[in-house]
């Protein structure tokens, strides 16, 4: 669908996981190019999007962009979220110098990588994942205790990074996760951690680890980057009505499938929900499972 300038796919998500989802339920890729014109105009010539000019500026301004595709299959139609992401951004928001949490949140689970242009952009990306798992001590230690287990770390992981972004999951979803990937995760945490006791970073106790507290300036570093990271998720989400078809009725579904509430929308809300679904949305904000973490 993006043509020649597709470097790399990768599938996270509900599906990538092994968890069970409704039949509703969308495949979640990244889909990560040279170069977001390319990319676009390829999408425009294939299934006919007019919005390149307009995703291609607000992929620069505030990356990365999500679009929706339709695939048809044996057992019908089938919806694709696709995160297109240039591999510059890509690197970037894998790294220290990420801008926020939204690569970093969804790729530190597991993924699988589905299709890769060549050998090189396969050990790029894999490359870049990796340091996203290796860097989250620097931010999932500011919320542990002085000793915790493989476990304990991983499940921390899961829970701070679903607390600062405006989800619609229920409560005990980070459990969730965490059982769903359990092997996964402690296999790749625990190597992880086992890498910082080895460089001095962490001491260990036989399944025990233990680390310094962190110091003050530590812990104001990681709240401000959280806190800078949820209002960039926030003004991400404006993009929605603007990139992805059908984004009112696949929100409506996620909310629906996570939390068993179910919105029906009036003929107004449905047709003008820029203007007139602000109050209800303003009301779910306030009564989120986050806010009653």
């Amino acid at each position: 669908m993006f043509g020649d300038t597709t470097r790399a796919i990768l599938h996270y998500g509900s599906r990538a996981q092994g968890r069970i989802t409704s039949p509703d339920s969308a495949f979640d890729f990244f889909v990560i190019v040279d170069r977001y014109t390319d990319a676009y105009r390829s999408l425009r010539s294939r299934v006919g999007t007019n919005r390149g000019g307009l995703a291609v500026a607000l992929a620069y301004i505030l990356p990365p962009n999500a679009t929706a595709l339709r695939h048809e299959t044996a057992d019908g139609e089938r919806e694709l979220k696709c995160i297109i992401i240039s591999m510059r951004h890509f690197q970037r928001e894998c790294s220290s110098r990420a801008r926020d949490h939204f690569v970093r949140g969804r790729l530190s689970q597991s993924i699988v990588l589905a299709w890769t242009r060549d050998p090189e952009s396969s050990a790029a990306v894999s490359r870049s994942v990796q340091e996203i798992r290796d860097g989250s001590f620097t931010w999932v230690r500011v919320f542990l205790p002085a000793q915790f287990t493989v476990a304990q770390y991983c499940h921390t992981l899961l829970d701070v990074s679903l607390h600062h972004e405006i989800r619609p999951e229920s409560e005990g979803h980070a459990r969730r996760l965490f059982v769903a990937q359990e092997p996964a995760l402690l296999r790749i945490y625990g190597d992880v951690l086992t890498r910082l006791h080895r460089a001095g970073v962490i001491e260990r106790h036989g399944e025990v680890f233990a680390q310094k507290t962190p110091g003050s300036i530590a812990r104001l570093r990681v709240h401000a980057y959280f806190r800078w990271s949820k209002l960039r998720t926030s003004l991400r989400l404006l993009k929605h009505p603007l990139l992805y078809d059908g984004w009112l009725d696949y929100l409506l579904q996620k909310i629906d499938r996570s939390t068993g509430v179910k919105i029906e929308l009036t003929s107004r809300e449905r047709r003008w929900p820029l203007i007139f679904l602000w109050p209800r949305a303003w009301r779910y904000l306030r009564t989120r499972p986050q806010q009653r973490h």
